[in-house]
C-alpha cells in the first residue's frame, strides 16, 4: 500500500510517470465519478452531457500524461452520447457539442501537457544549480584550505629569513596572523565576508571585553572590505596596545559605525590613555590606515587629542561581491 502511494504522488507531482495499470485505474476512476456527477445533474439538467467529463480529461491527463487524458477524453466523450439519463437521444446538437468538447479538452491536455513539461525542465534547472553550487563550494573549500597553506608556508618562510631580525618580524608576524584570523573568520560563514562586531570582537577580544564598547547595527561587510578594516583594526589595537588607550589601567575604547546609502563610517575614539606630545614620523602603519581604504574610494582621518586617538575611517560598501 505504501509503494501505491509513492507510486500516485511521484505520478501526481510528475517526478516519475506511473505504470500503466495505475494511470488507466486512475482514469476509469474518473470517469466513472464523472458519470455519477452527470447522473446527479441530470435530476436537475437533463441535457448535461459532457462538461462532467472536463474534470476527468484533467485530473487523468495530470496524473497519467497526455495519452491517457486523450483515452480518457474519447471515452467520456462517448459516454456523453451513448449514455443516455433521460428521454432524450443523440442528435446534431449533441454531435455539435461533442465536437466543441473535444477541443476544449485538447487545449486542456495539452496545457496540462506544456504544464508537466515546465515543471520537469525547473526540476531539472534546479537539480544542475544544486549540483553546481556543491561543485562550487568544494572548489572553494579547497582553495581556502590552499590558501591557508601558502600562508603557513610564507610565515614560516619569513619568520626562518628574519631569524636574524627580530624588530622586522615583531612588524611582519602579528599583520600575518591578523590575516590568517580573518581568513578564519570569513572561512567560518561560508566566504561570504563576516559580520563587522564579530570583526572588531576577534581584534580586540585579545584586550579584555571590558576595555572596549561597539556601537552599531549588525553589518554584514563582503570578504575585501572585511580583510582591509580587519588589518586596520589590528594597527590601531596594536597602537593602543602599545602607546594608547589600552596601555593605560583605565583606558577605554569606544567604536562606532553607521551607514548612509553604500558609504560606511567608522568612528575610532580612545579615552583615559597617555596623553600624546609628540607625533613621530609615519611609519609603515599610518601608511597602510592612510592608503586602505582608497580602493573603496575611502579616505582615514586620525586626530591625536588630549583625550586619546580619534580616526574617522569612511569607505564605499562594495556590492555584488
Amino acid at each position: 500500500m505504501g509503494k501505491l502511494i509513492d507510486e500516485f504522488r511521484n505520478g501526481w507531482q510528475g517526478t516519475a510517470p506511473p505504470s500503466l495499470g495505475l494511470s488507466i485505474s486512475f482514469a476509469v476512476l474518473c470517469l466513472l465519478a464523472a458519470t455519477l456527477v452527470r447522473w446527479g445533474l441530470a435530476h436537475v439538467r437533463p441535457d448535461v452531457y459532457f462538461t462532467p467529463y472536463f474534470p476527468a480529461v484533467f485530473f487523468a491527463a495530470a496524473f497519467g500524461g497526455f495519452r491517457i487524458g486523450i483515452v480518457t477524453a474519447l471515452v467520456g466523450g462517448v459516454l456523453g452520447v451513448v449514455v443516455n439519463f433521460g428521454d432524450a437521444f443523440a442528435d446534431r446538437a449533441r454531435f455539435a457539442l461533442l465536437a466543441l468538447y473535444w477541443a476544449v479538452c485538447a487545449l486542456t491536455i495539452w496545457g496540462v501537457e506544456h504544464y508537466r513539461t515546465m515543471l520537469a525542465e525547473q526540476r531539472r534547472i534546479a537539480k544542475r544549480l544544486i549540483e553546481e553550487e556543491e561543485y562550487r563550494k568544494l572548489l572553494v573549500d579547497e582553495l581556502q584550505h590552499r590558501l591557508k597553506n601558502k600562508l603557513s608556508t610564507v610565515h614560516a618562510v619569513l619568520h626562518q629569513v628574519l631569524h636574524d631580525q627580530p624588530q622586522v618580524w615583531a612588524r611582519v608576524d602579528p599583520r600575518l596572523r591578523s590575516l590568517a584570523a580573518t581568513d578564519d573568520l570569513i572561512s567560518r560563514i561560508d566566504k561570504a565576508g563576516c559580520d563587522i562586531r564579530d570583526l572588531l570582537i576577534s581584534e580586540l577580544g585579545p584586550y579584555g571585553h571590558v576595555r572596549f564598547t561597539l556601537n552599531g547595527e549588525r553589518l554584514f561587510l563582503p570578504p575585501r572590505l572585511a580583510v582591509t578594516l580587519s588589518l586596520m583594526f589590528h594597527e590601531l589595537a596594536t597602537n593602543a596596545g602599545k602607546y594608547g588607550a589600552f596601555s593605560a589601567p583605565r583606558g577605554l575604547l569606544q567604536v562606532s559605525w553607521t551607514v548612509s546609502d553604500d558609504r560606511l563610517t567608522i568612528t575610532w575614539d580612545e579615552t583615559e590613555g597617555p596623553s600624546v606630545d609628540k607625533v613621530s614620523e609615519p611609519g609603515f602603519g599610518t601608511k597602510l590606515l592612510k592608503s586602505a581604504l582608497s580602493a573603496f574610494d575611502g579616505r582615514t582621518e586620525i586626530s591625536y587629542l588630549k583625550t586619546g586617538l580619534h580616526c574617522i575611517m569612511q569607505c564605499r560598501i562594495p556590492r555584488g561581491e
